[in-house]
């Protein structure tokens, strides 16, 4: 498999960890990143059940991802006098290993790096699938023919736009939006760590709107409702006047949180989306992580990444050069995993609509039995034991 030409657009998670796969199986690998670089920073990010702790291990990046873990973070979710009604405790919140989304990307870009050839700054601009190859035009390096395009570019995804269609076809947004910004706010007057060292994060719901700081999610997270996307995606200062417009009159530490996001230097918005696909592949063309499957902060995403870019190597190495027989059951091998993409919401989770919904979640985790029901159904959908064991290095 050695003349097989494959380009990974996007370098965050999903592509690194198929150029790892795909390298030291006989393929001969570009990822090309827009970014110039590997992203540090970022919210946290988890992985549980066993099929994702197993995909780590045969990838071989486990341990480093262990000694990079963060705490588990309960969350408080109070009322406006800091009152405590509910806690999320991090078990459910971050699964069983959580880890910095940059530290996870630089983990991958390691183990990686020398399985590819990565090609920083650049970006696709056009494809074309002619049957017999995919002719690919970038922004700054010449055309090149591949054997085959993969998309790992998130759920903006350019390659799904170029191949499959207009995103608004294949990606249902929830009318929820969220951000994560750096900077800290005064928790004064509230326990951050518990007596055994673990560490505490406070949530405040108002109906539609969630701020939630001091977690390690992200220092701090909003997730809020709004009848349109009124901001330019491509413009930052447009994106934190947003935000100030959705959080305006909200009580608690809000406008302070709020404050500090206009002037944090890590920050990011985006809608909550789910991509709504049940196949993931066109031609020579193939989906992998958010841009086929995403479902914002809904949960086991990062893991669902790892284990589409596992089975796609698989079945690539498996089809021995047969990319058609190979992507076809990339398709039907991933299509049970990917149920929880398309369904749910976690915008109506984390910020309910109404003040008897806020009232039922909080009353949900505050009810043992409840949050043992909770705790159990997540385990059950992290876990797919049919995923098959592949011979790959």
């Amino acid at each position: 498999m050695s003349g097989q030409k494959v380009l990974i657009s996007g370098a965050s998670i999903a592509g690194p960890a198929l150029a790892r796969w795909l390298g030291r199986n006989g393929f001969d690998v570009t990822v090309v990143e827009k970014a110039a670089q590997p992203r540090p920073g970022g919210q946290a990010v988890d992985f549980k059940g066993r099929t994702h702790r197993d995909v780590l291990a045969r990838m071989g990046v486990l341990d480093d991802v262990e000694a990079q873990q963060t705490a588990k973070t309960d969350w408080r979710m109070v009322d406006a006098d800091d009152r405590v009604r509910a806690v999320l405790p991090g078990e459910f919140i971050g699964g069983d290993v959580e880890i910095l989304r940059g530290d996870l990307t630089g983990i991958l870009h390691r183990h990686s790096r020398e399985d590819a050839e990565y090609v920083f700054g650049d970006e696709i601009t056009a494809l074309s699938d002619t049957g017999d190859g995919v002719y690919v035009s970038f922004a700054r390096r010449g055309d090149e023919r591949f054997d085959l395009v993969i998309g790992a570019d998130g759920v903006h995804s350019a390659v799904r736009r170029l191949a499959f269609g207009p995103e608004d076809a294949y990606v249902r947004r929830s009318g929820y939006y969220y951000a994560v910004a750096g900077g800290a706010v005064d928790l004064e007057g509230l326990e951050t760590q518990r007596p055994d060292g673990r560490a505490v994060a406070y949530g405040h719901n108002e109906p539609g709107r969630l701020v939630l700081l001091g977690g390690q999610k992200a220092p701090s997270l909003f997730v809020f409702r709004a009848d349109a996307a009124d901001y330019d995606r491509r413009d930052e200062g447009s994106q934190r006047a947003f935000l100030a417009r959705a959080h305006a009159g909200m009580g608690w530490r809000a406008s302070a949180a709020v404050e500090a996001a206009q002037t944090a230097s890590d920050f990011y918005l985006d809608a909550l989306a789910r991509t709504r696909m049940t196949s993931f592949t066109r031609g020579r063309v193939a989906l992998v992580g958010d841009a086929g499957y995403a479902n914002t902060l809904g949960g086991f995403g990062t893991g669902l990444a790892l284990v589409g870019a596992y089975v796609l190597a698989g079945e690539l190495v498996a089809a021995r050069g047969d990319h058609a027989a190979a992507l076809s059951a990339y398709d039907a091998r991933m299509r049970k995993p990917t149920k929880i993409a398309r369904s749910g919401s976690a915008g109506s989770f984390l910020a309910p609509p109404s003040p008897w919904r806020i009232r039922l979640r909080d009353w949900t985790f505050a009810n043992r039995a409840m949050l043992r029901l909770m705790m159990w159904m997540t385990d059950v959908f992290a876990t797919d034991d049919r995923i098959p064991a592949y011979p790959l290095r």
